[in-house]
């Protein structure tokens, strides 16, 4: 095995001058190209944990809103039952006042009636009274006349 001397050297300062324009033209953009890629994948696992820390904050702030309206759920629904019982109770207030009206004026109303009532029926008796006494005073009465006129008297009586 003889080993040529001048063919190695030729082989490694090709080998060498091969490196430096790989290194020269080709690493420095490979590595360049490298580091950019790298890079660009660092930012977008930034983004990704950004857009983390904002769907959390919307979640929270969601999760806010959503108690919030169900405290203003309960608080109106309570507001509506106030004004609801409060409503029924001013209803409730107000037929009572007009009921004690009613029964104030149907009371007077009835009070007037039987007064009117007494008054006719006294002036029906006193009516009655005169015309009987008229009758009597006018015929001359004998005792069969007077047993007529009384019960004739009576029956005008029981008819009124």
């Amino acid at each position: 095995m003889n080993i040529d001397l001048a063919q190695v050297l030729t082989h490694i300062i090709g080998f060498l001058i091969t490196v430096w324009l790989l290194k020269k033209f080709a690493w420095k953009p490979l590595l360049g190209m490298i580091e950019e890629r790298r890079q660009k994948i660092v930012d977008e696992f930034k983004e990704i944990e950004d857009g983390k820390s904002d769907v959390e904050k919307l979640k929270v702030e969601y999760e806010d809103k959503l108690k919030n309206i169900d405290t203003e759920r309960r608080l109106k629904i309570t507001e509506a039952v106030t004004q609801a019982n409060k409503m029924a109770s001013d209803i409730k207030i107000s037929a009572q006042e007009e009921a004690r009206g009613i029964i104030s004026r149907t009371t007077e109303q009835l009070e007037r009636d039987v007064a009117k009532a007494k008054v006719q029926l006294k002036e029906d008796m006193v009516n009655i009274t005169l015309k009987a006494t008229e009758k009597i005073l006018r015929e001359k009465l004998d005792e069969k006349k007077e047993r007529e006129l009384i019960g004739r008297f009576i029956d005008n009586v029981e008819k009124a």
